[in-house]
């Protein structure tokens, strides 16, 4: 049997690494990238606490040793179905099953002029990008005598009141705090504001409202300006204007306020489903096809009982569904029963500030250091490869004791400069 994965996420590798070693099993990984990306931790990117590298881990490096196992570097074009193939950017792979893992993309609700005016934070380069825009406005305001053009380019607008935003929030608000002062000792009298802007009434929306509530009350003690219950509706002119009709002066906009699912050419219509996401059934086989199927963010499934509109679209959900789909493969070679997918809810969590976090678990919530150590400890033993985990251990410790982290370089400003 020859799979061919695509999208080397958290649901694409769990399924690689689930048929690594098993007989009569071939695994094509696919991906647009060359590595795997821990994406819950690109904030810290973006906020220059750790280097990108610390996140990110080469997929031939991870595949070393699993020799049914092959990676094959390239984005999807489109699905032939009917011919048991796909066509990549790079030429033509045929198939006996095909996996469709890619995830998600930034969703701007067709709002183009936010898409062309903001920044998303979906990818390594996302975060780059976003770590070179503050840096290099920084060194603007230094430069630059007129008040109200100091204050723009000072102000930072985040949209999404979602655990990417509210992290976001938290970072970039201590970096204010503990940082500012001490690189640009000449901006002691500029003001500059943090705003995170959340069209749901609570933050952390998906979370227990004992989350929501340490979140809103850690941010406004921060100093960070909440606008619940308003959406974000244009960018005119270095000012974001929001749905009430404020308008927040700045020169920065980051988008964290929703995502929708990649764009799978070839698949049939009946197939798809809200948010472009992959119907499928209690085996994450795709809709009106018998050899496809389709795992993670993408997918949305109906059938299991306790999430009857779908799961979230976490990465313990990607984790839980390649895990298991790689064990009814194998059951399928060897004529054995397959099993549904039950998702495994084991709870939730978001990091706010230094020290502070909140986690959900099924049965009750906590917040504080104790949630800030949980917090460190589950995003720190995913990280693929060993030297990772000692890198990032390390940056975390350096950054958070010291409140300085060393990794404010502007890199390839030229190309990343709007």
């Amino acid at each position: 049997m020859k799979v061919v994965i695509v999208g080397g996420g958290f649901a694409g590798m769990n399924l690689a690494k689930g048929l690594a070693g098993k007989k009569d099993v071939d695994v094509l990984l696919v991906d647009k990238h060359n590595y795997h990306l821990f994406a819950p931790l690109l904030y810290q990117v973006a906020t220059s606490f750790i280097e990108a590298s610390n996140i990110s881990y080469p997929f031939r490096k991870m595949l070393q040793g699993k020799k049914n196992v092959r990676f094959y570097h390239g984005a999807l074009k489109e699905v032939k179905a009917d011919q048991n193939l796909i066509v990549t950017e790079y030429g033509t792979i045929n198939y006996d099953v095909l996996v469709l893992a890619l995830g998600t993309v930034t969703n701007y609700f067709g709002m183009e002029n936010l898409e062309k005016h903001s920044m998303p934070m979906k990818t390594i380069d996302d975060a780059l990008r976003i770590r070179n825009h503050m840096l290099v406005n920084m060194e603007k305001v230094t430069r630059e005598a007129d008040e109200k053009e100091r204050e723009k380019l000072m102000n930072i607008v985040i949209t999404g009141g979602g655990p990417t935003g509210v992290e976001l929030a938290g970072m970039i608000a201590e970096m204010g705090k503990h940082i500012v002062k001490k690189d640009y000792p000449e901006l002691s009298n500029v003001r500059g504001n943090v705003y995170l802007v959340s069209s749901g009434d609570e933050l952390l929306g998906s979370m227990s409202e004992t989350a929501s509530t340490e979140a809103l009350r850690r941010l406004t003690k921060l100093g960070v300006h909440v606008k619940s219950g308003v959406a974000v509706k244009d960018c005119v002119d270095g000012k974001v204007v929001l749905a009430n009709g404020e308008e927040l002066p700045t020169q920065t906009l980051i988008w964290a306020a929703g995502v929708t699912a990649c764009r799978v050419p070839g698949l049939p219509e009946e197939s798809l489903a809200r948010g472009k996401r992959i119907k499928v059934d209690e085996f994450n086989k795709v809709s009106g096809t018998q050899n496809i199927y389709a795992i993670g963010d993408i997918s949305l499934m109906n059938a299991d009982e306790e999430y009857p509109d779908g799961h979230p679209q976490l990465a313990q959900v990607a984790i839980q569904q390649g895990t298991l789909l790689a064990k009814n493969l194998v059951c399928i070679t060897k004529k054995e029963e397959i099993k549904p997918f039950v998702y495994n809810n084991k709870g939730s969590m978001a990091i706010i500030s230094k020290y502070r976090a909140v986690v959900d678990l099924p049965k009750f919530s906590f917040t504080g250091y104790f949630a800030w150590v949980t917090w460190l400890i589950i995003h720190i033993f995913p990280l693929a490869g060993f030297t990772n985990k000692l890198k990032t251990v390390f940056n975390w410790m350096m950054s958070f004791f010291t409140n300085d982290p060393s990794l404010r370089l502007i890199l390839r400003y030229k190309a990343e400069s709007r």
